[in-house]
């Protein structure tokens, strides 16, 4: 039996480059994110996530918003289906943001560094096509919202 959990992952855009962290237990280049708490909201967990692996407040490009008496919560850009293991998978929430504040400080339990990639960088053979595919689209939707 497969089982799933629930994930949030944040492409965060600064000066036209986005921030990949190497993930320590993984290996692997990869945005900040994490599971989704039990109760938390998606969009409020691609944000927590961001501000405990490395520090920076972001503001999700997709608002969240009143209409009426509803919320309507910041939408994800796509939902990935990740095998971790045979009997595992995540469905993956995944989030364009741009720094708003906080200072980069990468939290050592989660990375052993980061790098900040434009597109050209993101061509590197050691990113996955996801990663580098996502990572520009996530450049170029902050960029179209900050002309």
């Amino acid at each position: 039996m497969t089982t799933r959990d629930f994930t949030a992952t944040t492409f965060v855009v600064q000066d036209g480059r986005t921030l990949l962290l190497f993930h320590k237990r993984l290996r692997l280049w990869l945005p900040p994110g994490g599971h989704i708490d039990e109760d938390e909201l998606p969009c409020d967990a691609a944000v927590r996530e961001v501000r405990e692996e490395c520090g920076l407040e972001v503001d999700l490009i997709s608002p969240r918003y009143r209409m009426g008496t509803v919320d309507v919560l910041s939408r994800p850009e796509c939902i990935l289906l990740e095998q971790i293991s045979d009997d595992h998978q995540h469905i993956d929430l995944i989030y364009f943001a741009r720094v708003t504040g906080g200072s980069l400080k990468v939290a050592a339990s989660e990375a052993e560094g980061y790098r900040w990639c434009g597109p050209a960088d993101l061509e590197d053979e050691t990113i996955a096509e996801d990663i580098q595919r996502l990572g520009k689209m996530a450049i170029e939707a902050v960029a179209s919202r900050d002309v």
